[in-house]
């Protein structure tokens, strides 16, 4: 079957399995709305006040069934409770800004004749992630893990017991199916509705800070990220259907699992892990996977000749830089909001220390590259902005503005060396840098949080070496599977011929650019 064929098949199967994932529920909503007629029918009767015996009888049974469900305290609405959700949303909105920052990025370092694919495949990856998400990634990744039990022996040691191991729990189709009764205050207008915050946000941690929906959106914007940093390092030359169909699968089930085990209270959270906004929960995580589909694919044509690297120029550098002020702009938000309230200190020192590691990247890129080349060189410089970017989210909320900026500084120094070396000595094609910035500098920011801050220490450095190797073998294993099953059913590379002409034309039929 030629690949004219493939792609109108494979999108209707994805459109098929989405229809029947969001189906799913629908006889457990009927239920529950038949449940509600039948509890507010009982109540009526038992306000009458001639009602028979056996229906008093009768109503009092479905009420004290029904009891169960206020088990979870109404949030109060105060200014508090409104300004939290509020800048929360604010933060959701800027890190959606960052994927228009990943399009021009990576469109800008690139070739122009695949320009209208790298648009197209990152405008692609925000509307799959978002739906995926809410079909099964949300409840996968936040499942309502167990929160322990603590006791006390007689020598005065607490141990903390858990009813689950914190590895796997997915909490069900239910997230597209709730509607506005779980977003309306009472009757009183002084509360919301119990349903509007799940049951883990009640814990110490949150204490009701934000609305189920409040939080979803954040966690949304967050979801599509770790695929826009395939993307990069597979541009020019992976099929568009297959690529597609990866994205999907790893969005909706590889990140939300190895996210569970730390956001979700999950096992990597009860041994000590730390990661603040995601330098490995995002980020490695996404170079993970671009380390994977870019050593699968191979290298671009052209790209080594008789085993030494050719370069390849970028198209749009202007384009590129634009790309990384979005990306700085919308990451206050990405680590601001991660704040999970609109603490002033803390949403405060967490932007302070954001910026100075970025910085601190970009600078010492610059000058790295100036001294080693002779040559200031714009694209290492921006590529060490983003460098430091990645390497302060583990522990922006930690670390002092100095701290910070040693974090950036390294950084900057780790993403111009690791370019050089994955690119002529390992040999790996990644023509935007992505594995460097995000695998290598995220696994640095992680690292970091055990070496400066509040938690430096060693334990805590065995605790984040564990959350790496982890969710390192875990993603490595997942992109793996999926990247050679798609390989040997559906291809992953196009052919030379495509690969040549570009993909603008190959996979679209049109150019991004039409010079008269």
């Amino acid at each position: 079957m030629n690949d004219f064929l493939w792609r109108p098949l494979v999108m209707m199967l994805m459109v098929l399995v989405s229809f029947s994932i969001v189906s799913a529920p629908a006889v457990t909503i009927a239920q529950d709305a038949a449940a509600v007629a039948v509890e507010e029918t009982a109540t009526e009767e038992v306000a009458a006040t001639d009602e028979t015996a056996s229906t008093e009888a009768a109503s009092a049974e479905v009420i004290e069934e029904a009891a169960p469900a206020a088990a979870v305290e109404p949030v109060a609405i105060t200014a508090e409770f409104m300004i939290n959700n509020l800048w929360i949303m604010i933060a959701g909105m800027l890190v959606f800004i960052m994927h228009l920052g990943f399009a021009t990025l990576e469109s800008g370092l690139t070739r122009s004749k695949n320009t209208v694919n790298i648009l197209f495949k990152n405008s692609m990856i925000v509307c799959i992630g978002i739906i995926t998400y809410g079909i099964c990634g949300f409840n996968l990744m936040y499942p309502g893990f167990d929160k322990g039990t603590t006791a006390t022996d007689s020598a005065g040691v607490e141990t903390t017991t858990y009813k689950d191991g914190g590895f796997f729990k997915f909490a069900g189709f239910g997230f597209l199916t709730t509607g506005p009764s779980a977003a309306a205050p009472g009757e009183d207008n002084a509360a919301f509705n119990a349903n509007s915050t799940q049951q883990y946000l009640q814990s110490e941690d949150a204490d009701g800070a934000f609305t189920l929906f409040t939080d979803f959106f954040f966690q949304a914007m967050f979801a599509a990220t770790c695929c826009t940093i395939v993307s990069g390092a597979v541009a020019g030359r992976v099929k568009l259907s297959t690529f597609l169909i990866f994205c999907t699968l790893f969005v909706s089930i590889s990140y939300p699992i190895t996210g569970s085990w730390k956001w979700g209270a999950g096992w990597l959270d009860r041994a000590g892990f730390y990661d603040f906004a995601g330098s490995t929960l995002v980020h490695s995580v996404g170079g993970w996977g671009a380390l994977v589909m870019a050593i699968l694919l191979g290298p671009r044509m052209g790209k080594y000749v008789k085993g030494r690297s050719v370069a390849m120029s970028p198209s749009n550098l202007p384009m590129a830089a634009i790309g990384v002020f979005l990306l700085w702009f919308g990451w206050f938000g990405f680590n601001g909001g991660s704040v999970l309230s609109a603490d002033p200190g803390l949403v405060s020192l967490v932007l302070v220390t954001t910026s100075m590691a970025a910085a601190a990247g970009g600078f010492v890129a610059a000058i790295t590259s100036w001294i080693h080349t002779s040559k200031p060189d714009l694209s290492m410089t921006l590529n060490g902005i983003l460098a430091g970017l990645v390497g302060i989210t583990a522990g922006a909320d930690l670390m002092s503005p100095l701290e910070a900026i040693i974090i950036g500084a390294i950084a900057g120094v780790l993403v111009y060396f690791a370019v050089i070396i994955i690119d002529s000595v390992i040999k790996i094609d990644d023509p935007v840098g992505a594995i460097s910035v995000h695998l290598v500098c995220g696994i640095w920011g992680t690292l970091a949080v055990g070496l400066f801050g509040v938690k430096k220490g060693m334990d805590q450095i065995i605790a984040q070496l564990t959350g790496i190797a982890a969710i390192g073998v875990f993603t490595i294993a997942f992109c793996l599977v999926v990247g050679l099953v798609l390989k040997f059913t559906m291809g992953l590379r196009v052919d030379a011929e495509e690969e040549q002409r570009g993909l603008d034309l190959g996979e679209h039929g049109i150019s991004a650019y039409s010079l008269h």
